[in-house]
C-alpha cells in the first residue's frame, strides 16, 4: 500500500510543472492591481511631461537569454497625425542589441513629485507599450519636429499607469 502512494504521489509531482506552464503576459498582467490608475499621464499630458526632462525614465528589453534588460534611459516624445512618438537616444548597449534582434520594448517614465504636500515618490506616469518606427517617410517627417538626436523612433501603442 505505502509503495503504491508513493508511485501515485510521484506521478503526480511529475504533472505538477506541466499544469503550470503559461505564457507569461508581463505587459497585462505586471500590476493587476492598479493603485495608481487616477494619476496615469496620458496624450498632451503625457508628451509635455516626458519633454520637461523632469522626471525618472527607463527602457525595458529581453535579453536573447529570455532574462529582463532595463536602462535608464533620457529620451523624448513628439505628436504627428495624434500619434504619439518617443525618440531614444540610446548609445550602442544590449539595449541597442535586444532592439536590433527583435526584442519587445517598454518604457517607464515618472515625473518628480512636485508642490506642496506632494507625495515622496512618483505615482503619476505611464508604462508604454512601443513599437519600432521603420517607414522611412515616417521617420524623416519624425525627424523635421523631434529634437536633433537618433533615427530611433517608436510608437507609443499602449499606455498604462505606473501601478
Amino acid at each position: 500500500m505505502k509503495k503504491l502512494l508513493v508511485i501515485i504521489l510521484a506521478l503526480c509531482m511529475l504533472t505538477l510543472p506541466a499544469l503550470g506552464e503559461t505564457a507569461a503576459d508581463a505587459v497585462s498582467s505586471a500590476s493587476v492591481a492598479d493603485f495608481y490608475g487616477a494619476a496615469a499621464l496620458t496624450g498632451d499630458d503625457l508628451m509635455n511631461s516626458i519633454n520637461s526632462y523632469d522626471g525618472f525614465f527607463a527602457i525595458a528589453s529581453v535579453n536573447p537569454d529570455g532574462t529582463p534588460n532595463i536602462g535608464f534611459y533620457i529620451f523624448s516624445c513628439v505628436k504627428l497625425n495624434d500619434t504619439y512618438y518617443l525618440q531614444l537616444g540610446l548609445a550602442p548597449n544590449q539595449t541597442t542589441a535586444n532592439i536590433e534582434n527583435g526584442s519587445a520594448l517598454m518604457a517607464m517614465y515618472a515625473p518628480v513629485p512636485a508642490g506642496e504636500g506632494a507625495s515622496t515618490y512618483a505615482t503619476a506616469g505611464a508604462r508604454m507599450k512601443l513599437e519600432a518606427v521603420t517607414d522611412a517617410d515616417l521617420i524623416a517627417a519624425l525627424k523635421e519636429i523631434a529634437p536633433q538626436g537618433t533615427e530611433m523612433f517608436y510608437e507609443i501603442t499602449e499606455t498604462r499607469s505606473l501601478g
